[in-house]
């Protein structure tokens, strides 16, 4: 690669920040997108990912003031690593074992070899010196391989999901080759400081590697949102008029309760479903006055175990409303499809409670969304202590999902709050996130990377 086409600054991460529609290139909707272009594009950098198309050359192209270089994978290719060993094997192991992980050495290899791919365009489009961020679990290998070429580029990793205790890493058969792979940045970062502790824990149990010795910063900083655009686009007359209507057609409840996530395992649907269907059952929910609004957003759809939990949670939202709905009016609202953050952020304004209770969950934005919307308004947020939110939005009900007697509570506390029309719980929590925004957090990370990387600080083990 020509001199003049390399890069001071590159990301790379599994997808591009675009999608493409009737042959154009839009930017992608998504939390890593937002937080992160606005970097891309200050520092005139690269961004490496795949396209989420099988066609396509790998030929680079401008977007929006960034250069982006695209990793061409095959059907073949994205089904054994992304679908594959990402999906099956990494997600479950790093989620608490929900499902079983699935173990197959071809998955592996095509996780390697695609690794490898990428990293070889990090160093191929790197300027000397050039300061390279690599984005979560699906490219932990891409580190060391910068590395083992490109000793003069300062490299961060960013893991998104929570990282497992060195009792469920240790299954896997690759572990030491995982743990190397990130080793390769000089800055690891993490959601939360467990996460943190649990990758220090597992270099010291599996690789016997001693933390004083080493020159890595390890250390916990929490994802956030693009607080100006949701304020934004909170205060349109468009997205207030839409959340008056979303209230309209539900029939106008009295308590409109909402559950927005993928749909995902991870993210404790089924309790929350449960949870509601006792509040019914036990008379402490009227039918008539209450709706629950829930969004599945579509997940790795190819892959079984995510099959099986759409039939599971579709069948007991029939379940439900077959026996709670009143005439013209189902007590839960379900679909299953993505939206625009316009209408997200309208779901937000019409939304009297927002459920989040994942059973293990890195960050989770929407719960930040939620409040940043609503800020000034009366509302209440269910967060489960699971989230890694939960760190930081200590105002809202904070709730373990597996204890159904106490998340029923919960939802319950968290009507007769919003019902109270005070707004002090929201807008304590909304100006935590406007403090720590997406923008901070990538500025932060960054300014830690080429501090640590030339400092060479040693760590002290804290276990």
């Amino acid at each position: 690669m020509p001199d003049s086409e390399k890069h001071s600054f590159i990301v790379v991460a599994d997808r591009l920040p675009v999608d493409r529609n009737d042959g154009t290139w839009e930017f992608s909707l998504g939390g890593l997108s937002s937080a992160v272009a606005p970097v891309v594009r200050d520092h005139r950098g690269a961004w490496i990912g795949w396209t989420g198309s099988h066609d396509g050359d790998g030929t680079p192209f401008d977007f929006d003031d960034m250069r982006l270089i695209p990793i061409p994978l095959s059907v073949d290719e994205h089904r054994r690593y992304h679908e594959g060993f990402c999906s099956a094997t990494l997600w479950p192991l790093h989620h608490g074992l929900f499902v079983a992980p699935q173990i197959h050495r071809s998955w592996w290899r095509a996780y390697r070899d695609v690794n490898a791919r990428f990293a070889q365009a990090v160093v191929d489009a790197a300027a000397p010196d050039a300061t390279v961020w690599v984005h979560d679990y699906h490219l932990q290998l891409v580190p060391e391989m910068i590395r083992a070429q490109r000793p003069d580029v300062r490299i961060g990793f960013f893991d998104y999901i929570p990282f497992p205790p060195v009792e469920q890493l240790a299954q896997l058969p690759w572990r030491d080759e995982i743990l190397n792979g990130i080793l390769g940045a000089d800055v690891i970062g993490f959601q939360r400081e467990d996460d943190a502790f649990n990758f220090r824990r597992g270099l010291h149990r599996l690789l016997g590697t001693d933390p004083e010795q080493m020159d890595k910063h390890i250390g916990s900083y929490p994802t956030s949102i693009d607080v100006d655009k949701i304020r934004a686009a909170a205060q349109s007359p468009s997205a207030q008029a839409a959340a008056r209507r979303i209230r309209k057609d539900l029939g106008d409840p009295d308590v409109l309760m909402l559950g927005v996530d993928r749909l995902d395992y991870s993210k404790g649907i089924l309790h929350r479903l449960l949870a509601f269907e006792e509040l019914l059952n036990d008379g402490l929910v009227d039918p008539a006055t209450t709706c629950l609004v829930q969004v599945a957003v579509p997940s790795r759809e190819g892959v079984p175990a995510y099959r099986e939990l759409r039939d599971e949670v579709e069948h007991t939202v029939g379940r439900i409303n077959g026996r709670f709905s009143t005439l013209g009016r189902n007590v839960i609202d379900y679909s299953h499809r993505s939206y625009s953050t316009d209408i997200a952020v309208a779901l937000h304004l019409a939304a009297d409670v927002l459920l989040v209770t994942s059973l293990r969950d890195g960050m989770n934005l929407v719960a930040k969304e939620f409040v940043t919307a609503r800020r000034g308004r009366a509302g209440a947020l269910v967060l489960s202590e699971f989230a890694g939110a939960a760190d930081e939005l200590s105002q809202a009900v904070i709730v373990n999902p597996y204890d159904r007697t106490g998340l029923k509570d919960a939802i319950r506390r968290a009507a007769e709050i919003a019902a109270e029309g005070t707004h002090a719980h929201i807008d304590a929590m909304a100006d935590i996130v406007a403090a720590h925004d997406a923008r901070d957090w990538a500025e932060t990370f960054l300014a830690d990377l080429p501090t640590t990387a030339a400092a060479s600080v040693p760590m002290k083990p804290d276990w």
